[in-house]
Order: structure tokens, then C-alpha cells, then sequence
């Protein structure tokens, strides 16, 4: 399998101390910066690609891994969440505005020997 695409996008919950909806908006903010026209290109299935999602927060534990996982328009999801991101108190609310990265990786089983950046070569 081999890298594709790298994206990362930030997510919060304002209100809520939500960490899988800030989780979601994350990945949601990561992958409206990209457009995998690659697929429909190159003639390959986005069923075919393996998408690894990194989500840091705070709490890791409280993200909803599933529903990360389903709001991913493409491909078979991986999710792994890690402490990171950020937690901003509210005292005059007592709720954390809760800030949450995502990095989105997509893989695809490819040549890595027939695919070669123009001018790369050898040559």
C-alpha cells in the first residue's frame, strides 16, 4: 500500500465538550481540501483504498470511533484517536470548548515502481 494523499483539518465543539463531534468536524475540515479525481483517472476503485484517520483530543477515549468512521464519504476507514488537540475551559459555561486535529491518509495498493513523479527518473 502506498500514501497517497495527507490531508489534516481541526474540528471543534463550541458549546458541548463533544469530542466526537469535534472528531467529525476535524475529518470533515480535512477531507473538503481534497478532490481524489486520481480514481476516476486512473480507472481504480475508491472502495480499493484503506483511509487512516489520526483524530487528537483530549479525551481520546470519549470519541465515538464508528461514527468517525461513518463520516467518511469513501474507502475502508481505520480510525485511531491519541491524546492531542486542545480543551479550552469555560467557567462561565462549565464546558471545555473542545478542539480536535485530524490527519486523513488515503492508501491504495499500487506499483510503486510503474508511478514516478514527472522529471523524477533517473535520467
Amino acid at each position: 500500500m502506498k500514501r497517497l494523499i495527507l490531508e489534516m483539518g481541526t474540528g471543534t465543539d463550541l458549546y458541548g465538550g463533544d469530542y466526537t463531534k469535534a472528531a467529525c468536524r476535524a475529518v470533515r475540515d480535512a477531507i473538503g481540501h481534497s478532490s481524489l479525481s486520481l480514481f476516476r483517472s486512473c480507472g481504480y476503485n475508491h472502495r480499493d483504498m484503506v483511509v487512516r484517520v489520526t483524530i487528537g483530543v483530549q479525551d481520546p477515549e470519549s470519541v465515538d470511533i464508528q461514527r468517525v468512521a461513518e463520516s467518511l464519504p469513501r474507502g475502508n476507514p481505520e480510525v485511531t484517536v491519541v491524546h492531542g488537540g486542545l480543551n479550552i475551559e469555560d467557567d462561565a459555561q462549565d464546558t471545555p470548548t473542545v478542539i480536535a486535529s485530524a490527519a486523513v491518509e488515503a492508501f491504495l495498493d499500487v506499483d510503486g515502481e510503474t508511478w514516478a513523479i514527472s522529471g523524477s527518473a533517473d535520467g
